[in-house]
């Protein structure tokens, strides 16, 4: 399996885009489990408010919405099985996530390894398992693939959604999706697409060979390509995390579903402890970033601890 050069790439410019999209989605949120002890104090309206963002932010959900096709699914899937990006331990690809930094972001001034392990520790305080604590620190390390070499910002970062079906109207600004070719698709722009009513959103079907038909082939939903799906199937594959943690890593940003609602006709009993599990952890996800400056120095033997029980020595990225 060949690897691939990891990039040199603007990392304040993409920091500053994920920023801007987590900031909406800080701004339109609602707490997803009251139960979260930690964030029941915090002032929400430190962030800037969304109208300040919404300019920036639809610029990017433009382009997104138009290039996240059906086909363009199908190649990043085959891509990620033919190539070995980089082989590293967890704590290393923190280490070079962590030079994706916006100096210029007036709600952070945190590092990426600060922002993982504030969501952790905040995981932690709230006296939740250590596997979750894990799944705090590593759910976004799929961001890596912009240094692997993505085509952009876009298929990184943003809110995800199913391809291959209708783009629902609760996808953040639904007009976006006009220039998408698949919205004029015979078959993908119909309410259930190349899927079956109820056929689950992981039924746990593999990709085999991409000369079978595609209404048969593809009975595994597919979620827009970024860095929770590159990073579930790194985990998927890797590590021994439970399947609330999967489903926390894959559905952290599939807003239309977790929070609007959306797809409620492809899910199967299980789905719902998934969507459970996703709406436990994402206040973690957005609401630690203010908390309190960590020391990565002083905790990093706690965590790599930790690491070791859900992942090996070095992963295949």
């Amino acid at each position: 399996m060949p690897s691939i050069d990891i990039l040199e790439r603007d990392g304040a410019a993409f920091d500053k885009a994920s920023d801007a999209v987590d900031e909406v989605n800080v701004i339109k949120g609602q707490l997803w489990n009251e139960s979260s002890r930690f964030d029941a104090t915090k002032d929400k309206t430190k962030f800037r408010q969304y109208e300040d963002a919404c300019d920036r932010v639809k610029t990017f959900y433009k382009e997104q919405h138009e290039k996240q096709t059906f086909q363009f699914n199908v190649a990043m899937r085959a891509s990620f099985r033919k190539q070995k990006r980089a082989r590293m331990s967890v704590w290393a690809a923190m280490d070079l996530l962590n030079t994706l930094v916006d100096d210029s972001d007036p709600d952070t001034s945190l590092s990426q390894i600060e922002h993982l392990l504030q969501t952790a520790e905040a995981i932690r305080r709230d006296g939740k398992p250590e596997w979750m604590q894990v799944v705090g620190l590593v759910h976004d390390l799929g961001k890596l693939l912009f240094m692997f070499g993505s085509d952009g910002q876009w298929d990184v970062v943003g809110d995800t959604f199913i391809v291959g079906c209708k783009f629902p109207d609760s996808i953040i600004y639904p007009e976006t999706f006009a220039n998408n070719p698949d919205t004029r698709d015979e078959v993908y722009s119909t309410e259930n697409g190349v899927y079956a009513p109820g056929c689950g959103l992981d039924n746990g079907k593999r990709l085999h060979s991409p000369s079978e038909n595609a209404l048969t082939f593809w009975r595994l939903v597919m979620i827009s390509w970024g860095h929770d799906e590159y990073l579930y199937q790194i985990c998927k594959e890797q590590s021994t995390l439970p399947e609330e943690g999967l489903a926390m890593i894959r559905f952290h940003s599939f807003y239309p579903w977790h929070r609007e609602g959306a797809y409620r006709h492809f899910m199967e009993e299980k789905d719902y402890k998934a969507l459970d599990a996703v709406r436990a952890f994402n206040p973690y996800d957005l609401y630690s970033k203010s908390d309190e400056p960590v020391d990565p120095v002083k905790l990093r033997p706690y965590y790599e601890r930790l690491i070791a029980n859900y992942f090996p020595s070095e992963v295949d990225w």
